[in-house]
């Protein structure tokens, strides 16, 4: 329960802020307060602090211009300080997080007289790995950094880029860069950044002789000395995976926050993800004796690592061998009536050759991984100085090595048992199927494997197991009602949910226009002319505007079609990054110049253009999943084997969360103003279309007969 005194911190916080910011009370942004606050208060506690009971968690859906970020800390620093508890607030974007860091929190500590500790967390691969560049430096071409598979060869560095990394070390000796990717003045491709950076297989921790200079574990210590953590939702369910408290604080003496809580079932979905090249991990197979040999001669023949060596080619056979049968029996199933370039398994079911195979596959690459877990500990005890007959240096410069081997055997094994494993009954199913990957050199098989949903996999790792939880987004509603969000969560069905209206004043301030159409998208090569005619005609009077596709195939045949002067204003996907994209945009608006961004999906939600940089959205086609999504599919399989309609349980639901996030678009402040266009006329046509406009925010309708 929310004790008085409580109740009076937050209010005095609250009353702070606005008075010090001379802002005026939102009635939303009152009753989030309220409503997170009466949760997370409402948490009976045991005579250690722990949780009782359930009850702790709630949703809340805030419309732009809530001030939701503001509300959510507001409530959730004065409880967690109260019980002694560390917050966490995840995010589903970069951007988001450095809004709270360099922001939010700076502002409620000097606006609302909070005090509070705070730092931002990532993941390692967002920090320089002094071995690594080293290695690069010193090394360059004897091992490297092995490419997951063999066709992602490892980038030869050249003059330039052996240039950068001399540069990189020296700031980081000299203390003018602290080694945190984010920090750099001159942002690096990936292609250069990748290989100087580590991963929890490959990382020796305090064996490595740069660990007291390593930038991850003294920003890793930093945390231990906050009362707030700043995460994102990978890194969240990356600690999850390894127990918790492993790289965040322990869940159960944490309050989470989860802002753009609408990512975290997909995200969660995509932690529990497997796939496997079949070519590639075929020829990993046949050259990882040899690899390891290598070794072997490397250290002299050291009896620590003879003995697991010589112990693993019967393994490594079998495993090279299981690998051999398996491709016939892959490739057979491309030769089935159905089959192309992907095979879905109806229900996620594999053939019964597969699931034998897949049992086969899980016993060999168990027995390798283990033996592979051997030699890295024989190898961390050489760093650690426990076995003199192994150099040091060459423990060191195999460990990251044999992480990386062992990481792929170890996926290997994970997905050989998702193949031979049978879902349990009654729970939701998992999407197996197989694609054909082509390279600029060969033909390879992707096996994949991806849990249709992860509630079960949350409800175990993070509601049952945490202190308390906030998941707040501008969309958990799907038709205006909680029930797939919590179904996807894994959350009770009267688990607290509240939707609050945005205070923008949608009717005077924004039109939906659904004009008239000659054809629907049912008839795609049609649909995309008239698309194209209409852009033709409507974009030369349009000064900022955004236009979403479903598919790069209409973008780009739309964007063809359009004249030299549109297209000389047009910035589309794919030509920059989105960033680069949205700063050209605003600079071209700036220099009073027309501009137009051709985007798909992820142009649709985390764009904030207020203002004159955005005053026209144009959706060609309801945000439907594309048909034949493996996911999606098992997952209407599923639906319909339970007796539901997946289309209308399912399909409708989940456009209706896109579409709302698509529209948020328009209105970022309570100044803007313009129209949204919906080139897709089964928003009146279909009987589901009444349910998708009336989910939207109360614009002004122009629908032309």
């Amino acid at each position: 329960m929310l004790d008085t005194a409580l109740k009076q911190t937050i209010q005095s916080a609250y009353s702070r802020f606005l008075a010090s910011r001379e802002l005026r009370a939102r009635p939303a942004q009152k009753q989030m307060i309220a409503e997170i606050a009466r949760t997370l208060a409402g948490i009976r506690t045991g005579d250690k602090g722990e949780r009782l009971g359930e009850n702790h968690v709630c949703l809340v859906e805030a419309g732009t211009g809530t001030g939701k970020t503001i509300a959510y800390l507001l409530a959730t620093l004065p409880i967690a300080q109260a019980r002694k508890k560390k917050l966490v607030l995840s995010t589903a974007t970069v951007s988001l997080q450095e809004q709270l860091v360099h922001k939010d929190l700076p502002e409620v500590m000097a606006h609302a007289g909070i005090k509070i500790r705070y730092q931002l967390a990532k993941g390692r691969g967002r920090y320089l790995c002094v071995n690594k560049i080293e290695q690069h430096l010193e090394r360059q071409h004897e091992l490297g950094q092995m490419p997951l598979y063999e066709d992602e060869a490892a980038e030869v560095l050249d003059a330039g880029v052996l240039e950068q990394y001399r540069g990189l070390i020296d700031r980081f000796a000299s203390g003018q860069w602290d080694g945190d990717r984010d920090n750099l003045a001159d942002p690096l491709d990936d292609a250069i950044w990748r290989p100087l950076t580590s991963d929890h297989l490959q990382c020796s921790n305090r064996r490595c002789l740069n660990f007291s200079a390593c930038p991850f574990y003294r920003a890793r210590e930093q945390l231990d000395h906050v009362e707030l953590v700043v995460a994102n939702h990978d890194l969240v369910l990356a600690d999850l995976a390894l127990g918790g408290g492993a790289i965040l604080p322990d869940p159960a003496e944490t309050i989470y926050v989860f802002d753009e809580g609408h990512h975290l079932a997909d995200k969660a979905s995509g932690h529990f993800a497997f796939s496997m090249r079949l070519g590639s991990s075929q020829k990993l197979a046949q050259g990882l004796g040899k690899r390891l040999h290598t070794l072997l001669d490397e250290a002299a023949g050291a009896v620590a690592l003879r003995d697991p060596i010589e112990r693993l080619d019967n393994p490594i056979r079998e495993l090279t061998l299981v690998l051999e049968q398996l491709a016939p029996v892959v490739e057979a199933q491309f030769q089935q009536p159905d089959g192309g370039e992907r095979v879905r398994f109806a229900g996620g079911r594999v053939p019964d050759a597969l699931v034998a195979l897949g049992r086969d596959l899980t016993h060999a690459a168990e027995r390798v991984q283990q033996l592979l877990e051997q030699l890295v500990s024989v190898l961390r005890e050489a760093m650690e100085g426990e076995i003199a007959e192994i150099d040091r240096t060459i423990a060191e410069r195999w460990y990251p090595q044999l992480g990386v081997l062992w990481g792929r055997v170890q996926q290997m094994a994970w997905l050989a048992r998702s193949y031979a494993t049978p879902d349990p009954e009654g729970r939701s199913p998992t999407a197996r199927w197989l694609n054909r990957i082509e390279t600029d050199t060969h033909t390879d098989v992707e096996l994949r494997s991806t849990p249709v949903s992860a509630a079960d996999t949350l409800r175990e790792h993070l509601w049952e197991v945490c202190f308390g939880a906030v998941v707040t987004s501008a969309t958990l509603t799907a038709l205006g009602r909680f029930e797939r969000t919590l179904d996807q969560l894994g959350l009770p069905a009267d688990t607290p949910a509240v939707r609050l209206q945005s205070p923008f004043d949608h009717y005077n301030r924004g039109v939906l226009v659904v004009p008239a159409m000659r054809t629907d998208p049912s008839d795609p090569q049609a649909h995309t002319e008239e698309v194209a005619e209409y852009l033709g005609q409507a974009l030369p009077g349009m000064t900022a505007a955004l236009v979403l596709f479903t598919s790069w195939r209409q973008m780009l045949t739309t964007l063809e079609r359009q004249s030299e002067s549109i297209k000389n204003r047009v910035l589309a996907q794919g030509a920059y990054s989105r960033q680069e994209i949205l700063r050209r945009h605003r600079e071209r608006i700036d220099a009073g110049e027309a501009s137009v961004i051709f985007g798909l999906a992820s142009f649709a939600e985390g764009v904030d253009l207020p203002g004159g940089y955005l005053t026209d959205v144009v959706i060609t086609k309801l945000p439907f999943s594309v048909p034949d999504d493996p996911v999606d599919a098992t997952m209407a399989e599923w639906i319909e084997q339970r007796g539901g309609n997946a289309f209308a349980d399912w399909s409708v639901p989940a456009a209706s969360m896109r579409l709302t996030q698509a529209v948020g678009r328009l209105l970022r402040t309570e100044q803007d103003s313009g129209q949204v266009v919906l080139l897709d006329r089964r928003v009146v046509t279909r009987r589901y279309g009444r349910q998708l406009l009336d989910a939207l925010p109360p614009f002004r309708r122009q629908i032309a007969n």
